[in-house]
């Protein structure tokens, strides 16, 4: 089968884990500890913790998969790729972000510690029971969720699985290889005989959005926010210069941060980096734009 290795692009802003989520059967095969009563020294808690700890992801483990075409397939994350997920988690402030079995929102769920394991016989996961390989991203989650806390242990959920998007890399034979470089060479010529390379129709809107972002940059700094590719975005959007297909697919895509977008300004990353990519006006002319893109490319 094929071994598909997940990375995240440096080029996307989206890349990357927007949530964790807790499940029955957890893809990584590991199941989190429940933290409850405990004793210290000269005083007794007796009031529950409420504190879950598990693997959120294990490097180089193999995870089996079945696509929408009945194809089976393993993917899998690198250590390098564990560790930056963990930090861009933290970094973009997802901690508070949570689902039940990927589906519905979770209120009242936090991440509360995130640490990499350095030495597989030392790290504090051996102290509850976990025997993992060196490079594993654990997390603790505190759990003020009534429901939830109650099917934990009630046994409905065992652990965790990790919500977010990546580029694949996958490890092709030389045929595969050059079957692609051959069908991307004829959507090149196209592209050109069609003179679909660039667009300058996005909304006025978008652009003084972009305006906007680049404007609080000036005055405050970007801080941890955003990638060069973000920032060139915000000015080319501002100049109104042309845009091509694929910025446009970027934008178009940016969609999964609409509700991170809706903050103010100042609060994290979210509100400056959807202004920077045009905004509501953007992202959804984008969406649009790409569709007919893609109809008048199939005419």
């Amino acid at each position: 089968m094929k071994i598909i290795e997940l990375i995240i692009d440096e080029k996307d802003e989206m890349s990357g884990i927007d949530a964790v989520s807790v499940v029955h059967s957890p893809a990584i095969e590991e199941n989190f500890v429940a933290l409850q009563k405990h004793e210290l020294e000269l005083k007794e808690v007796d009031k529950e913790k409420r504190i879950l700890m598990g693997a959120a992801l294990i490097p180089n483990k193999h995870i089996y998969r079945v696509n929408e075409k009945n194809e089976e397939y393993y993917i899998y994350f690198s250590s390098d790729t564990v560790r930056k997920a963990s930090e861009l988690f933290l970094m973009r402030s997802n901690q508070n972000n949570a689902t039940l079995e990927h589906e519905s929102k979770l209120q009242g769920m936090s991440v509360v510690e995130s640490w990499i394991i350095e030495d597989e016989k030392k790290d504090k996961s051996n102290l509850y029971g976990f025997s993992l390989p060196k490079g594993t991203w654990m997390i603790s989650m505190k759990v003020n969720n009534d429901k939830i806390w109650n099917d934990v242990k009630e046994g409905k959920v065992k652990g965790f699985s990790i919500e977010g998007y990546f580029a694949d890399r996958l490890e092709m034979s030389l045929q595969e290889i050059e079957e692609a470089e051959l069908i991307e060479q004829i959507k090149q010529i196209i592209l050109q005989e069609e003179n679909l390379e660039s667009y300058t129709d996005y909304p006025q809107e978008a652009s003084e959005n972009a305006k906007i972002a680049l404007r609080y940059a000036e005055e405050n700094g970007w801080g941890d926010c955003g990638t060069p590719v973000g920032k060139a975005r915000a000015n080319q959007l501002a100049n109104r210069e042309p845009i091509s297909e694929e910025t446009i697919s970027r934008m178009a895509s940016f969609a999964r941060q609409r509700e991170n977008g809706q903050k103010e300004l100042g609060d994290g990353c979210g509100r400056l980096m959807w202004l920077a990519w045009g905004g509501d006006a953007g992202v959804d002319w984008a969406q649009r734009k790409l569709e007919s893109i893609k109809n008048n490319f199939k005419k």
